[in-house]
């Protein structure tokens, strides 16, 4: 030991007491790692992230209430001078400090792009002059400057946006962070009703609203006022357009590009004290109950955003086309992970196949992402109107959201696309595992690629586990590939918890696992796989019937575009499978045709007994919405045929 190290160790026993041992065991004391940060200290943030400000000048916002009774730390000064450090180990003479320290946040992830590339194409949208990631940065700490002057945004403050894929709703991913605040991304397909009811739960301070939806946020902001209570916050109105001349200052006084040019010159980004600080808030997306407010912090996402960029092979400097919503799980870590690899993103508005097709041959892009229904957008494309991606570069192709049908996988495959499937929830960061290939898989038929590629596979590098598990028992279940159980995830990429929801956080997380309700099976490789949603699994004669595994045969009818299966009402079986198909354009089949179809290829139980030819209800992130069509299954009532009973 050094002479200096002596004096150090001897300075930390004799102020402190000695009740500190081992390793694992940490004493808090005040955080004092960067300069942004030293007003703001919470030392026990709680399970839904909430923690900030103590300074006495602003109110306690929604995200930044401290608990109570905690007791000030004790302190010692480095022998450099006045820098504040966390004793780890006092026998070892290990400590915490600004140099060995920082919380993790992925606005380092710009800070090192604009320094890095800050030259380079950060954001392509359109007829616009491409900007560059120096140009992106200063317009984020400027938009984060006015946040904060002009309409007061504090520490925990939420900021709401609704808007398609733009490059301001890419921007406010780092600039509403920067403020110190909350982003909480709106989903665009939701009515005045349901965006008035989540600003209401949100406790937004801040609208900002893509101009194509003004109608939407016009009409939910005067219901919110019609139905306000003493506490209802009304969010100020921003307004996001191309053409800033057509804002009517009578409708809203705040334009979007006005305020980055009006903002101060100068802002010290509030980088967050602690890394469980929350950044954005998530609503789910509604397809299998009433919307809960996701919270995800600082270190989630940094982890979850590195874990992602290594999961999807992502290069340096990739050129990522937007054909995910950056609403939906903040674009599945993607808005933050282009910034890390410094990247140009290519945003879109609602897209076709052609458009996709399009800007891949335009501007090289070589990664981009979608729900299994923009993949079989993409296969099912006429083939005199695809452009198929070059030979020399691969476009790498994440997908999930819902199982991917093999017959969609194998057609991406012919049309040289590289298709990556991830699994994962808001509840999760988004992507949380992914089916990793293995080289030896290569020479095996495509159909067999394609089962295999359908797997949901292992948990990601950075979730500690993922497992599946009888949810009464909580042992896991046999690597068979037949038995069922459900699958639960634990780690640092797993949410905060839902917003002002204790109970549901509880539930969520019970025996120390996250809870997803999806019911899969593992294979002997250990390899996890989706089977159904807990309510979407049909239960026919004691049998249980995974809808997944009878939409891929359906899926594989030359006829068929799109299949959803759920259960109807039957009185000698109890439930049957019905099944709800769109077909291709100019096809035509009958029911008899796709019963028969399955037949040949499922064991006579699992065959549909009901086949409606209609367009498939979807939520905004293309998932089909089967609670409608259970709602519609349900109405039809009991199956009574007399071939019943040759099931």
């Amino acid at each position: 030991m050094t002479a200096a190290t002596h004096v150090l160790c001897g300075l930390l026993r004799r102020n402190h007491h000695r009740s500190i041992s081992g390793i694992g065991s940490v004493q808090l004391i005040r955080q004092h790692y960067s300069t942004p940060n030293s007003r703001y200290y919470n030392p026990s943030p709680d399970l839904a992230g909430v923690r900030a400000s103590t300074l006495a000048s602003r109110p306690c916002s929604p995200f930044a209430c401290r608990p109570t009774g905690v007791q000030s730390p004790s302190l010692f000064s480095s022998l450099a001078g006045e820098e504040e450090a966390e004793v780890l180990d006092m026998e070892r003479c290990t400590v915490r400090c600004a140099a060995n320290y920082t919380p993790l946040t992925p606005l380092s992830f710009i800070e090192r792009a604009a320094a890095v590339y800050g030259s380079r194409p950060a954001v392509v949208y359109a007829a616009r002059r491409p900007t560059t990631w120096r140009e992106v940065r200063e317009r984020c700490v400027r938009l984060a400057a006015a946040l904060a002057t002009r309409f007061g945004v504090a520490r925990g403050d939420v900021v709401a946006v609704l808007s398609p894929n733009v490059p301001a709703m890419y921007e406010l991913h780092f600039a509403v962070p920067m403020a110190g605040a909350v982003l909480c991304t709106l989903n665009t397909r939701h009515d005045a009703a349901m965006v008035s009811t989540l600003l209401k739960h949100s406790d937004a301070k801040v609208l900002l609203v893509e101009s194509s939806l003004l109608n939407v946020a016009r009409d939910a902001l005067e219901h919110l006022a019609d139905t306000r209570s003493a506490t209802t916050t009304i969010p100020v109105l921003v307004i996001i357009s191309d053409d800033t001349d057509s804002i009517n200052p009578h409708i809203c006084e705040n334009e979007y590009e006005a305020l980055i040019k009006s903002a101060p010159s100068h802002f010290d980004i509030r980088w967050p004290v602690n890394e469980l600080d929350p950044i954005t808030l998530n609503y789910t997306s509604g397809t299998t109950s009433r919307p809960k407010g996701v919270i995800y912090n600082h270190r989630g996402v940094y982890l979850n955003t590195m874990a992602t960029v290594l999961a999807y092979d992502i290069n340096l400097m990739p050129t990522y086309l937007w054909t995910v919503p950056m609403f939906h799980g903040n674009g599945w870590s993607m808005t933050w992970a282009v910034a890390m690899q410094g990247g140009t993103n290519i945003c879109l508005r609602p897209f076709t196949a052609r458009i996709i097709f399009d800007n891949i041959a335009r501007h090289g892009v070589t990664h981009m992402g979608g729900a299994p229904t923009v993949l079989n957008m993409i296969v099912n494309m006429p083939a005199a109107d695809r452009r198929p991606p070059s030979a020399k570069t691969v476009v790498r192709v994440m997908t999930g959201g819902a199982p991917p049908p093999p017959r969609v996988l194998a057609g991406m495959e012919e049309l040289g696309f590289m298709v990556y499937h991830i699994y994962g929830l808001t509840e999760t960061h988004g992507p949380a595992t992914v089916c990793t290939w293995m080289p030896e898989w290569d020479a095996l038929p495509v159909e067999e690629r394609a089962r295999l590629k359908a797997r949901q596979g292992f948990h990601h590098v950075a979730m500690q586990d993922a497992d599946v598990k009888d949810p009464t028992t909580m042992e896991s279940v046999p690597h068979d590939g037949k038995t069922m159980g459900e699958v639960m995830f634990r780690g640092n990429t797993v949410m905060s918890g839902y917003y002002k929801d204790v109970d549901a956080t509880k539930e969520s997380m019970a025996g120390g696992w996250l809870r997803t309700g999806d019911l899969a099976v593992r294979h002997p490789d250990g390899y996890i796989q989706v089977k159904d949603r807990a309510k979407d699994i049909i239960i026919s004669g004691g049998e249980n019937i995974s809808s997944i595994e009878v939409e891929s045969i359906i899926f594989g009818h030359p006829t068929v575009l799109e299949a959803a299966v759920v259960a109807r009402p039957d009185d000698h079986w109890g439930e049957t499978p019905c099944a709800f198909v769109k077909l291709k354009d100019g096809a035509t089949t009958t029911e008899t045709e796709i019963i028969d179809f399955c037949r040949e290829k499922l064991p006579h139980y699992m065959v549909p007994k009901t086949v409606v030819f209609e367009d498939l209800p979807k939520a905004s992130t293309g998932k089909t919405q089967k609670f409608v069509l259970r709602e519609k299954a349900q109405a039809m009532g009991s199956f009574t045929k007399a071939e019943n009973s040759k099931l």
